[in-house]
């Protein structure tokens, strides 16, 4: 396992910076606090036509009331940033960091400007887990465990309701103009998946299920997604990342920790299925992240795996019957002591 240098790993976190500051100055309005329950979140008020437009910036913190004081300011020097970040963007693939592909950069740009990622959309799959390079710290594996033409996005159902916000312009048109095609399912009116003719790459939209594994609607995001049992734990607090693409794309996607556990309970599920390789890239993925994450994360890591194993005797089944497979992986979170 190869570490990224110092220069590498602080580059990154510059660059994440400078994106989340440019992500809430490009949105245009006054920030209006909006108090649901226990919670708060932050929009940008504008007035379109007769109407006002309330554009989701996100849940009350004080990294967001930091920047909201300071929005003027980032505004002014937006240019300036842009060049910083194409020159940090440099400076990491100088120093090995693997850049996002021309295809999926193109289309993580064009979903990012629409604001799929600002409402609460998650990268999940295997472009999740190119993405942990420089959160982690360590340089990815050559091979498959880190090859893929999907791109997966899983968002809450109950957050796509009520953000009260939709992407702008609409996903349906931004695929479009990408040569994207809507590719027929079951459900009539409701499409989850879009294919890009010749290149073979595939955009699916995912949400949690709580038992039934139907087609929902993510109103936010304009699209229906394919329900999934387990995606709750997965998706659950997700974290910014940067993708190397022109001079960086904010993208949003699960805490490391919580996608090493989760491979091992999808690894077995895939099982009872035709899924047998993508069991053994799940495998992969999971032992890699842990092996890493155990030795500069533990706490993190630990917290995750206790917190699956909690959940039920199913989750328990499942994650038992991957780390059979995983001896090495096994030993490691035993030494955690959960």
């Amino acid at each position: 396992m190869t570490p990224l240098s110092s220069i590498a790993t602080s580059a990154y976190t510059d660059l994440v910076r400078l994106l989340k500051d440019d992500a809430l100055s490009g949105v245009e309005g006054k920030p209006t606090l909006k108090e649901r329950g226990d919670k708060a979140y932050w929009y940008a008020a504008r007035r379109v036509g007769t109407e006002m437009r309330f554009i989701y910036i996100g849940e009350d913190s004080e990294e967001i009331r930091a920047r909201i004081q300071r929005i003027e300011a980032l505004r002014a020097t937006a240019k300036d940033r842009q060049a910083e970040r194409s020159r940090l963007v440099r400076l990491l693939r100088a120093e090995g960091m693997t850049p996002t592909d021309r295809a999926t950069g193109s289309i993580l740009s064009a979903m990012a400007a629409a604001g799929t990622f600002r409402l609460g959309g998650t990268i999940v799959g295997t472009n999740a887990f190119r993405l942990y390079e420089g959160e982690l710290g360590i340089r990815l594996p050559l091979g498959g465990m880190a090859n893929t033409g999907d791109l997966d996005i899983a968002q809450f159902e109950k957050l796509s309701v009520a953000l009260q916000d939709q992407v702008d312009p609409g996903l349906a048109e931004t695929f479009s103009a990408l040569k994207f095609d809507p590719v027929p399912g079951l459900n009539k009116g409701r499409t989850w998946r879009w294919a890009q003719g010749g290149s073979g790459q595939l955009v699916e939209f995912l949400t949690p299920a709580f038992g039934d594994e139907s087609i929902r609607e993510l109103p936010a995001l304009g699209v229906g997604a394919q329900a999934l049992n387990y995606l709750n734990f997965l998706i659950a607090d997700p974290i910014p990342a940067a993708a190397l693409y022109r001079s960086g794309i904010l993208v949003q996607v699960p805490r490391p920790e919580r996608f090493a556990i989760h491979k091992l309970i999808i690894a077995d599920r895939r099982r009872d299925g035709a899924g047998s390789l993508k069991s053994a890239k799940d495998r992969e993925q999971s032992a890699f992240l842990i092996a890493a994450m155990a030795e500069d994360r533990p706490d993190d890591l630990a917290q995750a795996y206790a917190t699956a194993l909690q959940v039920g005797p199913r989750w328990r089944e499942r994650i038992g019957n991957s780390l059979k497979r995983m001896p090495e992986t096994q030993s490691i979170l035993e030494s955690l002591g959960v």
